[in-house]
């Protein structure tokens, strides 16, 4: 597979949450920050998203936000308006005067993503993935924006069951829109993507984890020098090349081991270790514990 499927493969994305949001008149409201990953996708109207010390963002029809790790963060009606604190909810949500058609509809929620690899995975992508109407309309993202939002207004059989799926074809669509050079910051795997020679590297990663990689083979994939090659991998993808191999190597590892169905050996080969004791030193050395214990708490 390419390296953003393997990702989101090891990932196993769930829309574990998911909630109606929506308010009338003037409102305000402050979150603590907290791990899991936060989505909203505005159906109507519009509201003001606030972090620390960051200017305002609107969020208007048909806009999508991904926050991999949600920080603190208001959200309200006008920018400048006191934002009262509040606790996450999962049932519907309604902001400001209780009565009337609202003007600012919402869907919001978090996604679960697979424990054991969760925050290393998620340091490989941006901490914001915005998309706007105008930018993800004309594109398959805008339409599943639409599809979701006329499931969300009415009430067929199976209605829970499709949103979630739609969720999560959601996230992978947003995670490919981004790679595939929209404007913005980005980070990590999704911005290594986006660079023809590191793409060509990391393919080559993911396509074969067991090769012997060297940083030179890997330069060459690239079609740059042993230097620029280095040079250019931290910069974009912000750790050397055979560090991002280990990383890898060690998720593959982590999950393999969570699910108890495979022996040492066979991961350490998988993985491209020469032995299960090269594999469990190396292991150890990254986790802090040798495999056994590790596979021994995951089952718990």
């Amino acid at each position: 597979m390419d390296p953003l499927s393997d990702v989101i493969s090891l990932l196993r994305p769930d829309a574990a949450v998911s909630k109606p949001i929506s308010g009338k008149g003037a409102w305000g409201v402050r979150y603590a920050a907290h791990d899991a990953p936060g989505f909203t996708i505005i159906l109507a109207g519009r509201a003001w998203l606030s972090f620390e010390d960051e200017e305002p963002l609107a969020l208007t029809q048909g806009d999508f936000l991904l926050l991999p790790t949600t920080p603190a963060f208001s959200l309200s009606s006008e920018p400048g308006i006191r934002c009262d604190p509040v606790e996450p909810r999962v049932a519907a949500v309604r902001h400001g005067e209780p009565d009337g058609e609202p003007d600012f509809v919402a869907l919001g929620g978090s996604f679960a993503f697979d424990r054991v690899n969760a925050p290393l995975l998620l340091a490989l992508l941006p901490n914001r993935i915005h998309i706007s109407a105008s930018k993800g309309r004309a594109t398959r993202f805008g339409r599943l924006i639409d599809l979701l939002a006329d499931e969300c207004a009415n009430d067929h059989p199976g209605k829970d069951l499709l949103l979630r799926r739609m969720l999560e074809a959601l996230l992978i669509e947003a995670l490919r829109w981004q790679s595939e050079g929209s404007d913005g910051a980005v980070a990590g795997l999704l911005n290594g993507m986006r660079d023809p020679g590191l793409a060509r590297a990391l393919g080559a990663i993911h396509a074969d984890i067991r090769a012997g990689w060297t940083v030179g083979g890997l330069a060459a994939i690239a079609g740059m020098s042993r230097s620029a090659f280095s040079a250019r991998f931290g910069e974009v993808m912000g750790c050397p090349p055979m560090e991002y191999l280990t990383r890898w190597r060690m998720a593959i590892a982590k999950q393999a081991l969570a699910q108890g169905a495979k022996s040492l050996d066979r991961i350490a080969d998988e993985i491209g270790y020469e032995s299960a004791s090269a594999f469990s030193t190396a292991f150890r050395k990254r986790q802090g514990c040798p495999p056994g214990k590790f596979a021994r708490e995951a089952a718990a």
